[in-house]
């Protein structure tokens, strides 16, 4: 009996190596089986949240791994009404704008994480001659902001109030980032919450000086973008996404290097030289972590901007 238990051990092996992975797998996808589909449409925004996807496309990276990729410039307040209408099979979107959608009901799967906020990456910001100069100086400050119900917003509330500022009594008024300037010139506002390249352009070109950092207590390390596809994309190409994670993956892991984004960065934006060679940059995470965005829906729910607690987790593939 025990040299039949023996011999079957190594029939059992060979049993299970020709069987292949299916055996214990769920049902997904063999690691031979092919793509559901080999063309996407991605929705892109922030050209230095998304530095690394245009390197890669352009780089020829997604083609190798049997994906034809197509970049969609998309206003960031449209990205996931695209989303939903068809219109893109991919979105780039704040990770705000992403739980926002997902809060309201949208269902939404993360497809990979863009960009975290670094020191100075995103800032009040001031002009000379300003007399606001401590974030306390001012009970009620006007602060602007790109959209009444985004990022800036959560980060102006965090920042503030930490420093002791009644956030109930701040007046947030929108501007497009390339006209917080003019705002800020004309007294309509008196702190402009900025993102890079903005920043470093208003300081090269209008002498502005940082208030406050919008990447520190609550908001250091803030994770500020993901890509995200519909929850029935998802589900019906889980082999596809994978492949799209798993270049997207190796695209963040050279953007470890700084050099290679500031290099990029002008021959796919209007960021010249100059200022790419002086912008303050954050970090690409090179993996998907639910733990990790888990922060950014957490400050929302306790900051009042979405109702129920959202479980992040729910939303990251299972693969």
């Amino acid at each position: 009996m025990t040299k039949m238990r023996v011999l079957a051990i190594p029939l059992v092996a060979a049993l299970l190596a020709t069987a292949g992975c299916g055996v214990f797998s769920d049902g997904d996808a063999s690691t031979d089986a092919p793509l559901e589909r080999t063309e996407l449409r991605i929705g892109v925004g922030s050209p230095i949240d998304t530095a690394p996807l245009r390197v890669a496309v352009a780089a020829g990276k997604f083609t190798a791994a049997g994906l034809s990729v197509t970049l969609v410039d998309v206003p960031a307040d449209q990205a996931i009404g695209k989303l939903s209408a068809g219109e893109i099979d991919l979105a780039f979107a704040s990770d705000v704008s992403i739980f926002r959608a997902a809060a309201a009901g949208t269902a939404l799967q993360l497809q990979g994480e863009a960009y975290t906020a670094g020191r100075n990456t995103m800032a009040l910001v001031t002009l000379p001659g300003s007399d606001y100069t401590e974030p306390t100086l001012k009970k009620s400050p006007k602060i602007a902001v790109n959209m009444l119900d985004d990022t800036g917003v959560l980060v102006a509330r965090s920042v503030l109030g930490t420093a002791g500022v009644d956030v109930n009594r701040i007046q947030f008024k929108q501007n497009p980032f390339d006209r917080m300037p003019q705002a800020l010139q004309a007294g309509e506002v008196d702190a402009a919450w900025m993102v890079e390249p903005y920043i470093t352009r208003a300081e090269k070109e209008l002498g502005a000086s940082i208030l406050a950092d919008g990447a520190r207590g609550a908001t250091l390390d803030f994770p500020m973008s993901s890509y995200v596809s519909t929850g029935a994309f998802g589900q019906g190409n889980a082999r596809t996404l994978a492949a799209f994670r798993e270049v997207l993956g190796e695209a963040q892991v050279r953007a470890a290097d700084p050099v290679t984004v500031r290099d990029a960065l002008p021959s796919f934006s209007d960021i010249d030289r100059t200022t790419a060679s002086l912008i303050s940059l954050g970090s690409y995470p090179v993996s998907l972590n639910g733990i990790r965005l888990q922060r950014v829906a957490d400050l929302m729910h306790n900051s009042g901007m979405i109702g129920a607690r959202l479980d992040v987790q729910s939303m990251v593939p299972r693969s």
